[in-house]
């Protein structure tokens, strides 16, 4: 092979391509297998989908916060002050 390259070197650019073909195969046998079975896996996938999510049953819950008499005023400064800058 070549005169250069130590035989480590040449048996890792070997395996490299090794890897990278039986990747390729698998990939394209992968994608085949979809596309081919897509009408019979589509059942499948909807019965599958985001079974380890529990159940919504609507929009969360509004959570508040009563508030003092010092408390809101203080908020209304703040939204005063914020809201000056901004016109």
């Amino acid at each position: 092979m070549f005169q250069d390259v130590s035989i480590v070197q040449q048996i890792g650019v070997a395996g490299l391509a090794l890897a990278t073909a039986v990747w390729a195969v698998g990939l394209v046998r992968v994608m085949r297998r979809d596309r081919f079975g897509a009408e019979s896996a589509e059942g499948w996938r909807q019965t599958q989908a985001l079974r380890a999510l529990p159940a919504q049953q609507g929009p969360p819950r509004a959570e508040t916060v009563e508030l003092t008499a010092d408390e809101r005023d203080a908020f209304a400064g703040l939204v005063r002050q914020f809201g000056d800058g901004r016109s």
